[in-house]
């Protein structure tokens, strides 16, 4: 089996400060600042459509690209608290035990990816690290696909497990045909997870459990 994992909100235990970043940038544009359950409330990807259902108003292209700028700026600057989820290692490390592969894939810059992989020292543990390379903000169905196919053409879509913590993640495993299981600790409120229908869990270890890989 192969285990696609997500990075942010899944892996990394990042989501306090995704909301503080958010909140620079809302700050920078003259809006009101959020809570984590608003962010969770309204979290959608393209992540232009979040700002939108956030700000009950259209993002004009100027103003969608300054809120990206200021939001990444400010998210790097908080880097230095953010920790990897309880047990991400353990998990990583039970996969590998297994006999399983795995790789990662995020919409976080591609370059940023890397360097907080690196620094976190799980890059070892990856057949493949991915990150954005294109449209600010882009769903992940289409580079899911292209992941998949990066990996090998003898990878069977139906061995491989996505494990994520959003709405994104599940729509991405469907439409290229894999399994799916939404981590609840991070992203989506628990409301949210529990009305995708989708199999979910606790814990990194956990999903992987659920999902059939250990």
């Amino acid at each position: 089996m192969h285990i696609v994992w997500d990075w942010n909100g899944t892996l990394l235990d990042d989501l306090t400060q995704v909301v503080e970043a958010v909140n620079v940038t809302l700050e920078e544009i003259g809006e009101s600042s959020i809570t984590v359950r608003e962010y969770g409330a309204h979290y959608q990807r393209p992540v232009r459509r979040f700002y939108e259902s956030l700000l009950e108003r259209t993002v004009p292209d100027d103003e969608w690209s300054r809120i990206d700028d200021v939001f990444h700026v400010a998210y790097r600057d908080l880097l230095p608290q953010i920790r990897l989820a309880p047990d991400a290692t353990v998990a990583l490390q039970s996969v590998a035990a297994a006999g399983n592969t795995q790789s990662l894939l995020s919409m976080l810059w591609h370059a940023d990816l890397i360097d907080m992989v690196e620094g976190f020292g799980v890059g070892s543990f990856m057949n493949r690290v991915e990150g954005l390379r294109g449209e600010r903000g882009a769903r992940k169905q289409t580079f899911l696909e292209g992941h998949l196919q990066a990996l090998g053409k003898s990878l069977d879509v139906q061995q491989v497990l996505m494990i994520g913590d959003a709405l994104d993640d599940v729509e991405a495993a469907v439409a290229v045909g894999t399994r799916c299981v939404l981590y609840d600790r991070g992203t989506f409120p628990q409301e949210r997870i529990r009305a995708t229908g989708v199999a979910t869990a606790s814990t990194l270890v956990e999903a992987l459990e659920v999902g059939g890989a250990l």
